[in-house]
């Protein structure tokens, strides 16, 4: 088993896993980060590490040539936050917020630039949002934080009318200097509930919260140093300019209000429209965690040394089938959900996308897929890797907390795919694959088997209508009938995805051996999707009895086949060391764990 990846190889998957486009989207910012300020530290206190958060932020915001360009350029922002979450957790959560959800915002509600954005893209004030209350989630228009219009002043006063009201999670705590945060209230104007938009209001200063506003930390959230509180508004007065409406609203100075979009649930998505490109944010820094914990466990396999039965010598742990087979599922999975995000992210940034409806659709299908794959990869490889996946030296436990963060933020998972259950059972964005030809397919047949996936998919959408249309005594009641299966669909129409865009990234190979390879792959990730269905599957007559009974013994060989090129496939995610870091996974083992004045360091006595 070779101990040295296959460098040529790990060159070409590593121009395919990103596109093409390494050298000028990915590389200035591991550059960047290769800085000793943003090298791991050990023994810091959470405030500590919040304001070094904080303050490698600024070195970021530094670098940025033009901070509006960086964020109205969907890919390069994406690209940032897939190098920021291997780095620090808490960083990536601070330039989410303050790049994707501030700025952003900002840029697309005041587009004549009527807000001096200079403070914020000087990084000399950190924006903050604030939409989620105590009380409402992902119900978000329900909001009850009010901005009531005064006419004979022309200004706005901001309360929080009950406890359920408080703003909920929003960075507002002391760490990173003076803050201005977007929050989301309800305008009133005129007597009349106008819904929800997003109003400019500073919050703090070097002094602490300004008046009338109440702030309140948190408890630690374990992993993550985000200085998260609880804040609140007594009566805060806010002059005309706080109001962003962009152009989908006006509200005269006698409080007349007008809008194109009557309905008021539109309107506040229109607000918070940066909330999808968050959750490919999001999604791609979960992801990029996923990619290095897999480079640190397959290195750690090979370099940690195990008995064998019948070997009078040690082998790498990697050797054995029950270490490598999980890791090779694990990394397949990291490839499918990789050419997943890069078909997505394509599209997102095209103005003249053919399909926005199915785009928009498929952002949260595939942030709450991506980030699940994530997390699962890593928890897999921080056993994999024993006792020392359990130290933060070695980086696997520390990126696993942000993922979690990323399955709740930006819309819950699960809440995000109960949505879109609904949009792909009433066709909104969603066109049903033409079913293959019904016959029993040969799952050692590469091409074949994609088709198991869409009578899969099929399978799904097929029962989830057949329990939408069964009585009930309410929408609810109707609903729930069909709920369970609709997910499942959910996930069968995510995976076909995925692995369609697998499959278009190994035509885009030449050299026959890497296409070989990343076959094989793409082959792997497929069965081990489907191992879960062959009972449908086979129900339905796509595969017989012999063909489930083979099953194993194909994957069996797929690994088999794969294992020898696995340190090239980890190497293709290009995670330079000095990014890394992790002592099990990189040279620096021997300096962490070596002692000048050990007992091995002395020569024994005459």
């Amino acid at each position: 088993m070779p101990l040295l990846p296959n460098r040529a190889q790990a060159s070409r998957l590593t121009d395919l896993l990103f596109a093409g486009r390494f050298d000028d989207l990915h590389r200035p910012w591991t550059e960047l980060l290769r800085r000793e300020i943003f090298r791991y530290r050990d023994g810091m206190s959470p405030d500590a590490r919040a304001e070094l958060a904080y303050e490698r932020l600024r070195i970021v915001n530094r670098s940025i040539d033009s901070v509006e360009d960086l964020v109205t350029d969907t890919s390069r922002l994406v690209a940032l936050h897939e190098w920021l979450g291997v780095v620090d957790g808490t960083l990536t959560t601070l330039a989410t917020v303050h790049y994707n959800l501030f700025l952003g915002s900002l840029i697309g509600l005041d587009p004549h630039g009527k807000v001096d954005r200079t403070p914020f893209t000087t990084l000399r004030q950190y924006g903050t949002v604030l939409i989620t209350e105590l009380g409402y989630g992902n119900n978000a228009a329900h909001l009850e934080t009010t901005a009531t219009h005064h006419p004979d002043t022309d200004t706005f006063v901001l309360t929080t009318p009950s406890r359920d009201a408080q703003k909920f999670m929003p960075n507002t705590g002391p760490a990173g200097g003076d803050k201005t945060g977007l929050v989301a209230a309800r305008l009133i104007a005129q007597g009349q509930d106008c819904g929800v938009f997003l109003f400019m209001v500073p919050l703090r200063d070097e002094h602490g919260p300004l008046p009338g506003i109440r702030i309140r930390a948190l408890s630690q959230t374990p992993g993550s140093a985000v200085d998260h509180a609880i804040t609140s508004f007594d009566h805060v007065r806010l002059d005309r300019s706080a109001l962003l409406t962009g152009d989908h609203a006006d509200l005269a100075p006698d409080g007349t209000f007008e809008s194109p979009i009557r309905n008021r649930r539109h309107r506040f998505l229109r607000s918070i429209h940066r909330v999808t490109t968050g959750k490919l944010c999001l999604a791609a820094a979960a992801l990029s965690g996923a990619r290095a914990t897999l480079t640190i466990a397959v290195r750690h396999a090979h370099r940690r040394h195990t008995s064998a039965p019948g070997s009078p010598s040690h082998v790498p742990v990697f050797a054995h089938r029950g270490h490598q087979s999980r890791l090779l599922a694990a990394t397949a999975g990291a490839y499918a959900a990789t050419f997943l995000m890069r078909d997505i992210i394509r599209r997102r940034s095209d103005p003249d996308d053919p399909h926005p409806v199915e785009t928009e659709v498929l952002v949260p299908i595939a942030k709450g897929w991506v980030t699940w794959q994530a997390r699962d990869i890593v928890t897999e490889c921080r056993e994999r890797c024993g006792a020392q996946g359990l130290l933060s030296a070695n980086r696997i436990v520390d990126l696993l907390t942000p993922i979690e963060g990323a399955i709740t933020a930006e819309g819950d998972n699960l809440v995000i795919w109960t949505k879109a259950a609904a949009d792909l059972l009433t066709g909104r964005g969603y066109d049903p694959p033409e079913p293959p030809r019904a016959r029993p397919v040969d799952p050692g047949d590469p091409a074949a088997v994609q088709d198991l996936l869409v009578h899969h998919e099929l399978t799904c959408l097929t029962r989830a209508r057949d329990r939408l249309a069964e009585p009930a005594a309410d929408p609810l009641e109707r609903w729930n009938h069909a709920v369970d299966p609709a997910l499942e669909l959910v996930d069968a129409y995510v995976t076909r995805r995925a692995a369609e865009a697998f499959r278009a990234a190994v035509r885009r190979l030449t050299d026959p051996a890497t296409r070989t390879l990343l076959e094989q792959v793409l082959h792997l990730f497929v069965l081990e999707a489907l191992t879960a269905h062959t009972g449908p599957l086979l129900a339905d007559g796509h595969l017989t009895a012999d063909t489930v009974r083979a099953l194993p013994e194909t994957v069996e060989r797929l690994r088999t086949r794969l294992a020898p090129h696995a340190l090239t496939l980890v190497e293709a995610f290009a995670v330079p060391d000095t990014i890394l870091e992790a002592p099990i996974a990189t040279d620096r083992y021997a300096r962490t764990y070596d002692d000048p004045h050990g007992p091995w360091q002395s020569k024994p006595s005459e």
